[in-house]
């Protein structure tokens, strides 16, 4: 799949939108889940390609972007990786509140693809390396900030990410994460940051809106 033609199918399923909780910063969304969940599958049913995640502003990201633009000390001056970035939302907000750099980390080209046209939307830069970031070796201090939004909603995506999350923590890189209230959040180890309420909609969610907390990783 080249790059151009990611782009272009994220350019023809979607639309230029606005969440309700982070109107500053438009993203190309799509408007109806089924359209674009069926639009993929047939496009790359024989690429193995994840379903569209990167298409909607999901409740974790939002809220992490919300905390950093209300309060951009938070952010201002460090170098932020976007873990699993779906649409790229955290990233871009960090950039737009100073951070020094942004880098998303997504297995599914097209949401690289995705953080590509919605960071040059809002006019900042935000880098989108291929791979698995988890089986690298030597991030340990890549990064200042890892924002890991809405992750725990699986057992296997849980234990595969977890153990490198406290690894990273506890070598002094600052982890938050942003859980609307999936099962598999771990019940330990979490410094809560800030809590919003998210507005959703049914085509996602079982509810009108998510109350969204923000932690931090303890040491």
């Amino acid at each position: 799949m080249s790059a151009t033609g990611a782009e272009g199918f994220i350019r023809s399923h979607t639309v230029v939108a606005r969440s309700a909780f982070v109107p500053e910063i438009p993203l190309y969304l799509a408007t109806e889940i089924t359209p674009i969940w069926q639009a993929t599958e047939a496009w790359l049913a024989e690429e193995g390609v994840e379903p569209p995640f990167w298409a909607f502003a999901w409740p974790g990201s939002q809220a992490m972007a919300r905390l950093m633009l209300d309060q951009p000390g938070r952010v201002a001056g460090r170098r932020v990786l976007d873990f699993a970035a779906g649409c790229g939302l955290a990233g871009i907000a960090a950039m737009r509140a100073g951070a020094a750099s942004a880098e998303a980390a997504e297995i599914d080209p097209l949401a690289l693809a995705a953080t590509r046209l919605n960071a040059a939307l809002n006019g900042v830069a935000v880098a989108t390396p291929a791979g698995d970031v988890v089986t690298a070796a030597g991030d340990a201090c890549r990064w200042d900030l890892i924002l890991a939004g809405d992750v725990c909603y699986e057992a296997p995506m849980t234990g595969h990410i977890m153990p490198w999350l406290r690894r990273l923590a506890a070598a002094g890189t600052e982890v938050w994460l942003a859980d609307p209230g999936r099962a598999y959040l771990p019940r330990e180890g979490l410094v809560e940051l800030a809590q919003y309420q998210v507005p959703t909609t049914r085509e996602l969610e079982d509810r009108d809106s998510r109350a969204v907390t923000i932690y931090r990783l303890s040491r």
